[in-house]
């Protein structure tokens, strides 16, 4: 694996956690690397929103607010699921099959632990679905939505069960636009969502004791 890549698992793997400071000397020294190849490490993380860094304070791990990433999860809830929506009704049996495809490859690297793999794929599924809905506003509106670090967040988060049902909808989206049926595809992608909501920050109220 690169650098990039070795960095990015430590900051998802929660070695280094939101807001703490990624001085260059130190990883360099702990990765066994020149400074170059980790500040152009820490450059590429950036573009990802993984790392911010700032003028003569060097960089550090982004930090998300709960309540931005509710609200992150809330907007793809809704635009995607109009999105699944109008791929059910306007998909071609080539698209539909396409889209299928998708989802059992994210499946089979999903499980085999092939986390890169599964971003990718996810991100190819998500980007394709809203493409079939065909609306130029849906694309634009979600495209910063697919593509936010919270997606690489969530994924670290999943257990085993929570990955099984994330893949499982994606297979299940994609029967919904083959059968051509709006309601399903548009019920499934909310509950999607919502899924990797909970798998991210937990129960969304406290749950009594009995």
């Amino acid at each position: 694996m690169s650098i990039v890549d070795d960095l990015r698992n430590l900051i998802l793997d929660g070695h280094y956690t939101p807001g703490d400071r990624l001085g260059e000397v130190e990883l360099a020294e702990s990765l066994g690397v020149s400074r170059t190849p980790v500040r152009e490490a820490l450059r590429r993380l950036q573009s990802e929103g993984l790392v911010e860094i700032v003028a003569n304070r060097g960089a550090r791990v982004v930090e998300y607010p709960a309540e931005d990433l509710e609200t992150v999860f809330e907007l793809r809830a809704r635009i995607e699921g109009l999105a699944a929506r109008q791929a059910a009704a306007t998909a071609s049996i080539e698209e539909a099959d396409r889209l299928h495809e998708v989802a059992v490859a994210v499946k089979e690297h999903a499980e085999r632990d092939e986390l890169d793999l599964v971003y990718r794929l996810n991100a190819e599924f998500h980007q394709g679905l809203v493409r079939l809905g065909g609306s130029t506003v849906l694309a634009q509106s979600i495209s910063s939505l697919i593509h936010s670090p919270v997606l690489l967040r969530t994924y670290s988060s999943f257990d085993a069960e929570a990955m099984r049902r994330s893949v499982n909808h994606h297979i299940e989206v994609a029967a919904a636009v083959r059968a051509g049926d709006p309601d399903w595809a548009e019920a499934v992608m909310r509950a999607h969502l919502f899924s990797a909501r909970a798998s991210l920050l937990g129960p969304r109220k406290p749950r009594k004791q009995t």
